[in-house]
C-alpha cells in the first residue's frame, strides 16, 4: 500500500510540473518518493523507485524545456547525488538491521537456555512472574528470581545484583548456578544463605583481583536477595533478608509488609553480619499472596520524579489472578515511568493454593517429581534461569530452627 503510494506520489509530480507555468519547477520534489521508500522498504525497493523518479525527472524534461538546458542538468545530477545517498544509507541501515537480529536472536536462546520461566505451578503453590530490562535492547539483566522443590516443600529466591543490564547479568547467573546446586543439599535456610554468600564473595572477590592484575579498580559489588522456604504442609513459612526490599503478604483483610527486624546483609558482603541469618517466620495460609520484587518497581519515578505507589496499586486490583494482576503492574509501572524504566525490574508473586479440590496440594504434590522437579528458575520479560534437577532420594529435608527464628506480622 505504502509502495502504491510512492508510486502516485511521483505521478502526481510529474503531471503537474509538466502542467505549471514555466517558471515553476516541482522536479527536485521527485527525491522524496525514494526517501518515503527507504523508510519502510529495502535497498532494492528504494533503488527501484529512485530510477523512477530520476525516468520522471527525465519525461519533465523533454515535455518541457528540453533535457540539455542548465536547469534540468543540475536537477538530474543533484537527484542522482541524493538518491545514491538514500539507498547507501538504507543499506548501511539493513546491515544493522541484520546485526541487531543477531544479537536478539542470542539474547533470547541465552533466555531459553539460562532463563527459563518459573512454572505456573508447583507443589501447592501458584507463581506468576515479570522481568523487565532496563537496557532496551536486552531481555536479561542484574534482577533475578528462581524456584527450588525440596522433599517438603519450595525454596524460593530473588535477587538484585547492583548495576543493572548486561553487565550485571554474570553475577546474577553465578548467585543462580550457586542456587540451583544448594537449594536442596542445606537442610537449614541459614545455610543456605551462608553458602550463597560464599559463593558470591568468592567470586567477586577473584573479579577485583583479576582487576587490579589488569591495572584498574574493579568498583564495590553485592547482590540483595530474600531467600524463603515454603513448607508443602502449611506450616509457617521462613524467610531470610539480605538487604532486599521487603516481600508484600496480600490477604483479604489487608496487605502486610514482612520487612525483617534485623536483615543480613547483601550477598557479598557477608563479612559484615554481626552474627547468624536471622529467620523471619509467618503464617501462609491457602489463598494468601505474596509478592517480591526488586527496588526497580519501588524506585521508578514518574516526570514529577514521584516513586511508584507498589503496595496502593496492588491494593487497587488484589482480586485479580496471580498473571493478570502482573500484567496489570507490568502495563502500569512502564505508564508511570513513561515506558522506560532507569533500572531492571522484577516481580514474583506466589499464592498458596487451596488444600483440597482438583488444584490443591495434595493433588499437586507431585509436579516437582515430574516437569517441575528440581527447579525452575527465572529472569526476563517472561523469563526465568536455569533447573537444577532434584530426586526425592537426594533432596535435603527442611527443618525449622524456633531458636533462630522471629514471626512477621500475620
Amino acid at each position: 500500500m505504502l509502495t502504491v503510494l510512492t508510486l502516485a506520489l511521483i505521478a502526481l509530480i510529474t503531471v503537474v510540473d509538466v502542467l505549471s507555468p514555466p517558471d515553476v519547477h516541482l522536479g527536485p520534489l521527485l527525491i522524496v518518493a525514494p526517501a518515503l521508500t527507504a523508510s519502510f522498504a529495502g535497498p532494492r525497493a528504494t533503488t527501484g523507485v529512485a530510477l523512477l523518479a530520476l525516468a520522471a525527472l527525465t519525461v519533465i524534461g523533454l515535455a518541457r524545456d528540453g533535457l540539455t538546458t542548465a536547469n534540468h542538468e543540475t536537477q538530474l545530477g543533484a537527484q542522482i547525488v541524493v538518491s545514491v545517498l538514500i539507498v547507501g544509507l538504507r543499506v548501511l541501515r539493513e546491515r544493522h538491521e541484520r546485526e541487531l537480529a543477531r544479537v536478539r536472536s542470542v539474547s533470547e536462546a541465552a533466555q531459553r537456555v539460562l532463563l527459563r520461566p518459573l512454572p505456573e505451578r508447583i507443589g501447592p503453590l501458584h507463581l506468576a512472574s515479570v522481568y523487565l530490562a532496563a537496557e532496551a535492547e536486552a531481555q536479561v539483566g542484574g534482577d533475578l528470581y528462581a524456584a527450588a522443590r525440596t522433599a517438603t516443600g519450595t525454596r524460593l529466591l530473588v535477587g538484585d545484583v547492583r548495576g543493572k543490564g548486561l553487565s550485571s547479568l554474570g553475577d546474577a547467573a553465578l548467585l543462580l548456578g550457586a542456587f540451583r546446586a544448594a537449594a536442596h543439599l542445606h537442610a537449614e535456610l541459614p545455610d543456605l544463605a551462608a553458602y550463597l554468600d560464599g559463593s558470591v564473595s568468592w567470586d567477586l572477590a577473584q573479579l577485583a583481583e583479576q582487576a587490579r592484575q589488569d591495572g584498574y579498580e574493579s568498583g564495590e559489588s553485592f547482590i540483595t536477595a530474600v531467600l524463603l522456604d515454603i513448607p508443602d504442609d502449611g506450616s509457617p513459612v521462613r524467610l531470610i533478608d539480605c538487604g532486599h526490599p521487603p516481600p508484600l503478604l496480600l490477604r483479604p483483610e489487608g496487605i502486610t509488609t514482612l520487612a525483617a527486624r534485623r536483615p543480613a546483609p547483601p550477598l557479598g558482603l557477608g563479612e559484615l553480619a554481626p552474627a547468624p541469618y536471622e529467620v523471619e517466620t509467618f503464617p501462609f495460609r491457602p489463598g494468601d499472596r505474596l509478592l517480591i520484587y526488586t527496588d526497580g518497581v519501588i524506585e521508578a519515578r514518574d516526570s514529577q520524579r514521584r516513586f511508584y505507589p507498589l503496595a496502593e496499586r496492588v491494593a487497587a486490583w488484589s482480586a485479580d489472578r496471580p498473571a493478570a494482576l502482573l500484567n496489570r503492574l507490568h502495563h502500569d509501572l512502564l505508564a508511570h515511568v513513561g515506558g522506560h524504566l532507569d533500572d531492571d525490574a522484577a516481580m514474583v508473586l506466589v499464592e498458596r493454593l487451596p488444600d483440597d479440590g482438583p488444584h490443591g496440594s495434595r493433588s499437586q504434590a507431585g509436579l516437582g517429581a515430574t516437569a517441575g522437579l528440581g527447579s525452575a528458575i527465572g529472569l526476563g520479560p517472561a523469563a526465568g534461569i536455569g533447573s537444577a534437577a532434584v530426586t526425592a532420594g537426594t533432596a535435603a529435608a527442611a527443618h525449622r530452627s524456633s531458636s533462630s527464628s522471629s514471626t512477621a506480622p500475620g
